[in-house]
């Protein structure tokens, strides 16, 4: 038997006139993501994308890969039908026999696209479920509260089977390339990673920015980096990193602002620089995994100031997250157990015994004046690493 892999999106529906531009650029990622996996052949029609699999062997290593795209809510594997009632009710008890356990609950429902076919939803459902009940004697028709779902649809290419227990669920939000460009302050921890993923999710490709202060911080935490970045490209294909040397700015601060400003001077330096970096390779805004009051420096007070250091948007979608809600995020998408390895990042390295917590932006300016903000910054992008990562 001949499978198929159908992908559904979501809300692309909603795109009106503008939704076989979104359509398009979905169909791009989906070839360029499979492009180098498995020889396939894809194709669109009704809110659905028909996947062949020309090496069968692939069709799991091609599930996973689409279960990574943004803009694609759920995937599953079907067997493919002629568009005949006797067909469909032979392939149907063939290919689900897996399924069909001693005693198990099954009810049938049916999609006909293709209003040429004879026999309309109900009558389908009809045929097939009666036909699976007379094949299957252990097995126990419950429309209300079935286990297995029987889903056959009749559409202008074919008629296809599946059990909807056996659907993968998709990333959903949108084709990445439809929503413009941004930069992602990527540290060595557990938000930054998250908070790039999200954004991606709207459709948002991203630049990543990470601050590199050896020998403080160690070859390790550079290689954590980057392979923190390698996860989050599977999900976005591939992203440039820019490494930025840190280490002047930090010695700079420490020796010459007062201890509890260290951490927001710091910070505004990393904002003034990923500015810099993210206008020059044409981002509209920054991205950074804050949440309201996680941290000292992530009062509403202290986020204010370190803002205050840039005029473009700076997006947070972690902000109203617990770190609950943060560590499951980053589970899920992969990101966890790297993010723990024990290579300190840049932010931990001097590092406030009593940071402030409700500073005022007139005073973390004063004491910035006390460093030459421009030069330190010149010579920091003029030391800018470029690597160009790819998914894991």
């Amino acid at each position: 038997m001949k499978e198929i892999i159908l992908a559904k999106y979501g809300e692309i529906i909603l795109k009106g006139g503008n939704r076989p531009k979104f359509e398009n650029i979905l169909m791009n990622n989906i070839r360029n993501s499979l492009k180098n996996v498995a020889e396939v052949k894809a194709r669109l029609a009704q809110a659905t994308i028909y996947v062949e699999v020309f090496d069968e062997d692939k069709m799991d290593i091609v599930v996973e890969r689409l279960s990574k795209i943004f803009g694609i809510v759920s995937i599953t594997r079907a067997v493919v039908c002629e568009k005949d009632i006797e067909d469909i009710k032979a392939k149907a008890k063939e290919y689900l026999k897996k399924d069909f356990k001693d005693g198990v609950k099954f009810k049938v429902e049916a999609k006909r696209s293709d209003k040429q076919f004879p026999l309309n939803s109900p009558q389908i459902c009809m045929e097939v479920g009666g036909y699976l009940d007379d094949e299957y004697p252990s097995i126990v028709v419950d429309v209300h509260n079935p286990e297995v779902t029987v889903k056959v649809e009749v559409r202008d290419f074919g008629a296809y089977v599946y059990a909807d227990e056996n659907k993968v669920q998709g990333q959903g939000g949108m084709p990445i390339g439809t929503g413009s460009k941004a930069t992602l302050l990527l540290s060595g921890g557990i938000d930054s990673p998250v908070a790039g993923h999200m954004i991606s999710k709207r459709g948002v490709e991203i630049d990543a920015v990470n601050f590199f202060s050896f020998p403080y911080t160690s070859e390790r935490a550079k290689e954590k980096v980057i392979e923190l970045a390698s996860i989050i490209a599977q999900y976005t294909s591939k992203i440039n990193l820019y490494i930025v040397p840190f280490t002047e700015i930090q010695l700079q601060i420490a020796e010459k602002c007062p201890e509890e400003h260290l951490t927001l001077v710091m910070r505004r330096f990393m904002m003034r620089i990923a500015e810099r970096l993210a206008r020059k390779h044409k981002s509209l805004a920054l991205v950074t995994g804050e949440s309201v009051g996680q941290v000292a420096s992530q009062t509403l007070a202290a986020l204010d100031v370190t803002n205050s250091a840039v005029d473009m948007p700076v997006l947070q979608p972690l902000i109203g997250m617990d770190k609950i809600e943060i560590v499951d995020r980053a589970h899920e998408i992969g990101t966890f157990e790297t993010s723990i390895l024990p290579y300190e990042d840049c932010c931990t390295v001097f590092t406030p015994k009593h940071p402030t917590t409700n500073p005022k932006r007139a005073n973390i300016e004063k004491s910035e004046n006390r460093l030459d903000v421009e030069t330190l910054i010149e010579a920091a992008l003029a030391g800018v690493e470029k690597i160009e990562v790819y998914p894991k």
